[in-house]
């Protein structure tokens, strides 16, 4: 099963227009900073066609505001009396967190279309599976054949070693 290709600019229009009308009411500005600053990485990413760089950055954007979202949902969700104003905009901004796992889902595939790997290297010193540069038993050097593994000529005295 072929999965659909999703245009990036659909996925940023429809979660800026969640965040707007999520923003309407009774989010923290932190709900709304959050949202709008991984749209404008989203914006980045639709600029720069053919930067992984930017479509990583919106992914790891979308999943922490997926984090931050729920946590401010669950602090700050009104309680009480709710008019139909502030039950739009929670109403909203619950569909915004609803959908970013999907949205997610179309950013990582936009990801590997643009050459993105599977692994994401965050700079830290891993181990490979590449044994190219090693040696296999079978062969050997010419220049280790001799029997004195310490190059010593068999007369003298040892020298000073080096480390």
């Amino acid at each position: 099963m072929e999965i659909p290709a999703i245009n990036l600019k659909a996925i940023v229009l429809v979660h800026w227009l969640l965040t707007v009308w999520g923003s309407m009411l009774w989010p923290p500005v932190a709900f709304t900073w959050a949202n709008f600053s991984v749209l404008a990485v989203g914006v980045w990413a639709i600029a720069q066609r053919d930067s992984i760089d930017a479509v990583i950055m919106f992914l790891i954007g979308m999943i922490l505001t997926i984090l931050t979202d729920i946590i401010h949902l669950g602090i700050f969700y009104p309680h009480g009396d709710l008019n139909n104003l502030l039950r739009f905009s929670t109403g909203m901004a619950i569909l915004n967190l609803l959908l970013k796992p999907m949205s997610c889902f179309f950013v990582y595939q936009m990801y590997r279309e643009r050459g993105g790997d599977y692994n994401i290297n965050f700079g830290f010193p891993s181990v490979s599976r590449n044994r190219d540069a090693y040696q296999s038993i079978d062969q050997q050097d010419d220049s280790s054949t001799s029997g004195n593994p310490f190059n010593q000529t068999p007369d003298s005295k040892p020298g000073v070693r080096t480390y």
